[in-house]
């Protein structure tokens, strides 16, 4: 069965000399996910455009994110374990440094605030590698550590390689495609769905994701 490579930029997008775009325009069925607005990190309506991308692929979909969108893609994930082979998370963004609505404003700091609360901290039941760098300003090492145990991913530290961006010279990447390739050579007998933790994750209305929904509205006021 064919599979598709969905990529998932972060905040405010990945532009073409980014090594999301040369990754996917070196894997033939890729595409890049539709209906974001990459300048508001909103991550209902995210992870909801992840989901249904996921929903519309013609197979299996492996999953290519990078920062805030790797947050969108483990939401999304936990929704839809059946229809992904696997994630590859690169430089995920540290969750405290949002709310449902939004980047955190510092200035009006709250705890109940933190995006954190809604992210899923269960293994998301597929194939799944974390790449991180020690000296990233959106995220600490030991947070990306934190989600990549929470997931049940393997981490990859890269070292100081900053956010694994275009900025920290990250255009074209190909050690980036071989950590790509190697996850899912080593996954390709695994049924989809199949690394479960013990503890199924709750579908329908009380998934990650509708509840993170709900609270969006709620601070939203819509």
């Amino acid at each position: 069965m064919p599979h598709t490579t969905l990529i998932v930029p972060g905040f405010l997008g990945s532009g073409p000399t980014h090594w999301q775009s040369w990754i996917e325009a070196q894997l033939p069925g890729a595409r890049r996910v539709a209906d974001i607005d990459w300048e508001r990190p909103i991550l209902a309506r995210w992870a909801n455009a992840v989901r249904d991308a996921i929903d519309r692929a013609p197979g299996p979909v492996w999953v290519v994110a990078h920062s805030f969108g790797c947050l969108a893609a483990a939401v999304a994930t936990a929704d839809r374990p059946e229809r992904v082979a696997g994630l590859m998370l690169v430089a995920p963004a540290d969750p405290d440094r949002f709310t449902p609505t939004g980047l955190r404003d510092t200035a009006t700091w709250r705890d109940g605030d933190s995006l954190a609360r809604w992210i899923p901290r269960h293994t998301l039941a597929v194939p799944s590698l974390v790449v991180a760098s020690t000296n990233d300003p959106w995220v600490r090492l030991s947070s990306a550590a934190y989600w990549a145990d929470c997931w049940g991913s393997q981490l990859e530290n890269i070292g100081p390689a900053g956010h694994i961006n275009v900025e920290s010279g990250h255009g074209p990447w190909p050690a980036g495609l071989q950590l790509l390739q190697r996850l899912q050579a080593a996954s390709e007998d695994l049924p989809l769905g199949s690394i479960e933790d013990g503890a199924p994750p709750r579908r329908g209305r009380h998934s990650a994701l509708a509840r993170l929904r709900h609270r969006t509205r709620q601070i939203a006021g819509l």
